[in-house]
């Protein structure tokens, strides 16, 4: 089968024939239809992350494709089934974070595409029971971004509280950002959207944001407090300042929600604000499996729109220079179809 391989963390990623994956037991093989580019892709694959994933790998976590085969003792799919093969690649099922519904927390946890191989290739295979299925009706073009930056943004949205009558800040309308304005919406709040792109922050009106701010232009914080400040900011850009001025935009008993995973891993936050006002800081990993079964339930009703370009594997190096760059509105999704 084609898939496109990671062999050095300084180099270009290859496509090239590998072999055809066979399902072990509890697991599926999925013929891959389309696949979502993710930053976390481009971070693994050029190794910017402090743990390092293990080469020669097949990167994506944003699979969605068919159910070709059946590894032994899976009885919830069968074949022709259309799924979703998840950044949650396994989990271990039993410990305290599993069963309380915090699975992505799990420290046996497998991610698709950076602890196992992924989905830029023609066929993976996956754990059975972390699979999600995917809706009639909704297209696998738009289901693969869904599988990350849906359920990612949606559970930040869940985490920090956002409900009706709250203003809610996104900083970044990208990949992440466009879909955590609409499930800010969707949650009843006014959404203030944060950028450098006038385009970016035209798409966000055009998805519902009340108001915009260039960072380029104005000093965020200083237009987000004019408007009493925000009840809750969620980081969906990498720049190490955008968490800072993020945490400038709250209102006092405000929450900070760390989304966006950047390759300097630190940022300042002054502890004595912090305490006086009330501050919560929390860090919001993707979604768990119900999350991402929501996420694809509002989709499927209607209530979201998935901003994409569709490009080819073979193209795939070419993306990711995008992408770095800024240079795509939203998200790039592959077409192995």
């Amino acid at each position: 089968m084609k898939a496109a391989v990671v062999h050095d963390f300084t180099q270009d990623l290859r496509i090239e024939q590998v072999a055809k994956p066979a399902p072990a037991r509890g697991e599926v093989l999925v013929r891959v239809e389309t696949s979502g580019l993710c930053h976390t892709d481009i971070h693994a694959a050029q190794g910017e992350w402090p743990v390092k994933v293990r080469l020669p790998l097949i990167p994506g976590h944003e699979g969605v494709g068919i159910v070709e085969e059946l590894g032994e003792g899976v009885d919830r799919l069968r074949v022709g089934d259309r799924v979703a093969v998840p950044w949650l690649g396994s989990a271990c099922g039993i410990c305290e974070y599993c069963v309380t519904g915090c699975e992505t927390l799990c420290l046996a946890q497998v991610n698709t595409g950076f602890g196992r191989d992924g989905t830029y290739a023609e066929y993976v295979t996956a754990d059975a029971d972390y699979v999600a299925r995917v809706p009639d009706g909704v297209d696998p073009l738009d289901a693969a971004p869904l599988a990350c930056a849906g359920v990612t943004t949606y559970k930040a949205v869940k985490v920090s509280g956002a409900r009706s009558g709250q203003l809610v800040a996104i900083f970044g309308i990208g990949g992440l950002g466009h879909l955590a304005v609409q499930y800010a919406k969707i949650a009843g709040a006014s959404v203030v959207g944060v950028d450098v792109s006038d385009e970016k922050l035209a798409l966000a009106k055009d998805l519902g944001a009340d108001h915009v701010v260039n960072a380029l232009v104005d000093d965020p914080v200083e237009a987000i407090q004019a408007l009493g400040g925000v009840h809750a900011a969620i980081t969906t850009a990498v720049a190490p300042q955008i968490f800072e001025q993020a945490y400038g935009s709250l209102r006092r008993g405000g929450t900070l929600v760390l989304v966006a995973l950047p390759a300097d891993n630190t940022v300042t936050l002054p502890i004595f604000q912090t305490v006086l006002n009330g501050i919560t800081v929390v860090g919001s990993p993707v979604g768990t499996r119900q999350d991402l079964a929501e996420v694809y339930a509002l989709h499927a009703l209607g209530r979201t729109r998935v901003i994409r370009e569709t490009r080819m594997l073979d193209d795939v190096n070419q993306c990711f220079d995008e992408v770095s760059k800024g240079e795509i509105a939203a998200r790039i999704v592959f077409d192995l179809r």
